[in-house]
């Protein structure tokens, strides 16, 4: 050990990351406390790694972060998550973020603070390439003072921000590929308004519980979209085709619109959702190159709507991945004799089972000629009737009918 170059140790240090571990094996020896004061580049304080924290005082653990900070020199990736700190007094966080501001490039930063700092503005003109930021507000954007010239990812978390501010900040951004949504309180200026957002490098976004009337995104290199639990009257994308990856996850939307151009495609995962069927594939259909196909707990507009597993199958010849799970009322969804060629894992699913569901099994395992894997992921509630406990019953017993005709398929069941 002794032989090892002090900037190895400080690698060392750099991937222990919680600040106690690192403190603790630094003092090591002299040669540890100095990769620590002038090697060490990552260094995270979480509230669940060490049970101390919890019993701190507001005061005593700034005072902790701030000596601990203090005793550095090239901090590259700093995170501070206290779930348990209410606010931390404006002071110290100015100082921890001017101490590093000229050599840090990840920042993760969960705390309110009193009075709010702007950290947007501290951290602003300097080499940041990450941030994570979450219970604070931002305001005053002005992108042409407070760029941010290396950012390449930005997560904001129940973050307060005017729709103007957002949309300055991502052109303050000019290398942004990566922004994460997550709760955040949009002030509009009027209830009405659409929010437009606009970046040339981004290529993936991540929205999770936002409510708005009209979400307008224009991104020409996108390449995965996730909407989860939002509720929205419009979200239109604006690009150029090169959306690889559309997830939508219990998500509230009269109208969708990811453009023309979706000959890239690669990834459909829609669950939690009311699609009007017809539409909803015009919108895909031109995907020749989908690879994985998941409609799971789908809720169709029309009562007479099923997936149309004949277009599918033209329409998404590449396609090996196909996960379905919606109520099959009392039709399989079974039309035409194409086949899915490609298709070498089918996932399937119910929420209630009825007796169509084995023979809506079989006839998706007949029309898979490759399929190698078969899961069965069901719903089996403690309190079930006699009928119930009957129909799981004949199900099973239909399933090892079934198999016995597909040796070489691995099946797999996932109960909840």
């Amino acid at each position: 050990m002794e032989h090892l170059p002090v900037e190895v140790i400080g690698n060392i240090l750099s991937r222990l990351r919680a600040a106690r571990d690192v403190v603790i094996a630094s003092a090591t020896c002299k040669k540890w406390r100095e990769a620590w004061r002038n090697h060490l580049h990552t260094l995270s304080f979480n509230s669940n790694d060490w049970p101390v924290y919890h019993d701190l005082t507001t005061s005593r653990l700034e005072i902790l972060i701030t000596q601990t900070i203090f005793q550095t020199t090239g901090l590259q990736c700093l995170s501070i998550f206290m779930d348990d700190v209410d606010e931390f007094s404006a002071a110290p966080v100015i100082a921890w973020l001017m101490y590093t501001r000229d050599t840090l490039r990840q920042l993760h930063y969960n705390v309110r603070t009193t009075p709010n700092v702007n950290i947007i503005e501290k951290c602003s003109r300097q080499k940041l390439e990450v941030l994570a930021l979450a219970h604070n507000s931002v305001t005053g954007v002005e992108p042409s003072y407070q760029k941010f010239s290396c950012l390449k990812s930005l997560s904001l978390s129940y973050v307060s921000i005017s729709a103007l501010d957002l949309s300055l900040l991502l052109t303050a951004c000019p290398k942004l590929s990566s922004l994460a949504l997550i709760n955040p309180d949009i002030a509009m200026s009027d209830a009405q308004a659409t929010m437009e957002l606009s970046s040339a490098s981004l290529k993936d976004i991540y929205v999770e519980a936002v409510s708005l009337d009209k979400f307008i995104l224009e991104a020409d290199s996108l390449e995965d979209l996730h909407l989860k639990d939002c509720t929205l009257e419009l979200f239109e994308l604006i690009g150029k085709g090169s959306l690889k990856v559309l997830k939508i996850d219990d998500v509230s939307v009269l109208h969708l619109d990811i453009g023309e151009n979706t000959e890239n495609l690669q990834i459909v995962d829609v669950s939690s959702f009311t699609i009007m069927w017809p539409k909803f594939y015009n919108m895909i259909s031109k995907s020749s190159n989908l690879r994985r196909l998941r409609l799971w707990g789908v809720v169709f507009d029309d009562e007479d709507e099923v997936v149309d597993l004949e277009n599918v199958s033209v329409c998404f010849p590449q396609l090996s991945h196909l996960s379905l799970s919606y109520d099959l009322r009392d039709v399989c969804g079974l039309q035409g004799t194409s086949r899915l060629e490609n298709v070498v894992v089918l996932e399937l699913g119910w929420t209630i089972i009825s007796e169509l569901f084995s023979e809506w099994v079989a006839g998706l395992i007949e029309r898979c000629p490759k399929l190698k894997k078969l899961v069965i992921y069901g719903v089996v509630s403690e309190a079930k009737s006699h009928e119930e406990c009957q129909t799981l019953a004949n199900f099973t017993s239909a399933i090892v009918r079934l198999m016995r005709k597909y040796m070489h398929v691995e099946i797999q069941f996932e109960y909840e």
